[in-house]
């Protein structure tokens, strides 16, 4: 784990997709509907689905992150030549309102909150994407804010989207700490003025964008010890 001296946190502010629930969990449901295709499918349904709130986004095109990801879906099973019938297609698409989260996230999540810090949950993800996710996994006592970048119809990274958080808060920007495992996401809340760390499940390299997080590990347990750290 990496880290760098920061200002006290008093609040974290998660991104969901990827960091707190698992968008690659999709591959087993994919796999029994495409056999041998399902890891392929699952990849490009995600690249996609980012790709297009960027282009939507840069724009002025908004749709719902709902409707992105349905998007995503069809041009990913259309470029991979696989027959998504609307029955198919329907069922991922319930089955990804339903993601789980990571094996130690809850832990994680019950120990940041019994350390007296508020949460957040921010977000791509429509307002009652996150409903359904957060009561799926009965998170609901977990968050003081659930935020949805619906609110100012743009996607991360657009500025609008981190700034839900700091007036959610009502706290300076470094006094924010933000959490992502996508680098980009965390490269953009640096960018920001958050504090922010990078879950870095994959071992990926760091982005070459002359900015990097603020700290980093491999899980979310490892942003306990990370936080831990700096209250001792």
């Amino acid at each position: 784990m990496t880290q760098a001296a920061t200002s006290p946190l008093k609040a974290i502010a998660f991104d969901a997709y990827g960091t707190l629930f698992d968008v690659y969990c999709m591959e087993a449901l994919a796999e029994e509907y495409f056999p041998g295709q399902g890891k392929a499918l699952t990849l490009l349904w995600r690249q996609k689905q980012i790709e297009y709130t960027r282009i939507r986004t840069l724009s002025g095109q908004f749709r719902t992150f709902w409707e992105v990801t349905r998007d995503a879906l069809v041009y990913a099973a259309r470029a991979l030549e696989l027959d998504l019938n609307d029955f198919r297609r329907q069922h991922l698409m319930n089955q990804y309102a339903c993601l789980r989260p990571f094996p130690e996230n809850l832990a994680t999540l019950e120990a940041l909150r019994a350390m007296g810090l508020p949460l957040a949950i921010l977000s791509n993800g429509t307002h009652s994407m996150l409903d359904i996710a957060v009561k799926y996994n009965d998170m609901n006592h977990l968050f003081a804010h659930i935020l949805s970048a619906d609110s100012v119809q743009k996607f991360k990274t657009a500025p609008e989207v981190y700034q839900l958080a700091v007036d959610a808060f009502q706290l300076p920007k470094n006094e924010i700490l933000f959490v992502s495992a996508n680098a980009w996401d965390a490269c953009a809340g640096t960018w920001f003025g958050f504090t922010t760390f990078w879950v870095n499940r994959n071992e990926q390299p760091a982005e070459e964008l002359d900015v990097a997080p603020t700290a980093s590990g491999r899980q979310l347990s490892d942003l306990l010890a990370y936080v831990r750290g700096l209250h001792a």
